[in-house]
């Protein structure tokens, strides 16, 4: 399992004030924790600051890595935004994000081009936001085709279809799941990704449904998400349900993880 640690993002009111302070300190020790817990890249978003974003996101990445030898996720809705953050970006980004909205689609895939990022493949287009598997999926392999037709690995997409609240209709929560079944089985070598607490919007005990939905997402293939890695239990949830459905040999991530205490809750 990949993970995305999602802490640094101004919309986060526990971090807002950090950004604006330009606080390096907390940052880098935010950072730093959430590699330290299993993040493999680091999201820095900061789109609450309209005309400013650019200078708070080239920090950003500056100081995230200054502290780290570890890749960001550049998460912007501006892809001018992106594009200057790439110039600063050491080793192999991630960007969040593409989609089939054709303004998006044409603007952040001459910026993909030339490079080996990672790129978040939002399952979204001009019609709006897709809810059953099938309008999912149209998406995905349009998203798929053209950007492998545009010399961008398999390996270095990352399909979203998407979380829905599960408040919303009892039946968005399979559908979300058959899905990354079928681009699992359908796209060799193309990754699922999801910023999976949307679930849980709405209801009681958030954080619990959350990592209960995890390892349902794992079962079906999901094999990257957007978290918070700081989350003991979901992180154990991970390694376990990758253990039982056979993704570790010999049970060794899971001995591992037992011995550094990943198990132990009470602590």
């Amino acid at each position: 399992m990949r993970i995305v640690g999602e802490l640094i993002n101004a919309s986060r009111k526990k971090i807002r004030d950090d950004i604006k302070e330009k606080n390096r300190d907390v940052i880098a020790k935010v950072a730093k924790e959430q590699h330290e817990h299993g993040a493999d890249f680091i999201d820095v978003n900061a789109g609450i600051f309209v005309g400013k974003e650019t200078d708070y996101m080239n920090w950003l990445v500056e100081t995230v890595q200054e502290t780290l030898d570890t890749p960001c996720c550049i998460d912007s809705p501006d892809p001018k935004v992106v594009e200057e953050a790439l110039k600063i970006h050491k080793g192999t980004p991630m960007i969040n994000s593409i989609s089939l909205e054709s303004e998006r689609y044409n603007a952040i895939l001459p910026i993909l081009k030339g490079t080996d990022a990672k790129i978040i493949a939002l399952c979204m287009s001009d019609e709006g936001m897709p809810y059953t598997k099938e309008d999912r999926l149209k998406i995905a392999d349009k998203l798929i085709n053209s950007l492998v037709q545009n010399n961008v690995k398999p390996g270095n997409i990352y399909v979203d279809p998407l979380v829905h609240p599960i408040g919303s209709g009892n039946h968005l929560g399979n559908e979300f799941l058959k899905t990354i079944e079928a681009i699992t089985e359908q796209y060799e070598g193309v990754h699922t990704i999801c910023g999976l607490s949307n679930i849980s919007y709405g209801i009681p005990k958030r954080q619990f449904a959350n990592q209960v939905f995890m390892s349902m997402a794992i079962t079906k293939g999901l094999d990257s998400a957007i978290l918070n890695p700081m989350d003991q239990r979901m992180m154990a949830n991970i390694v376990a349900a990758e253990t039982l459905i056979g993704k570790d040999d010999y049970c060794m991530n899971y001995v591992e993880a037992y011995r550094n205490g990943l198990f132990d809750f009470n602590k």
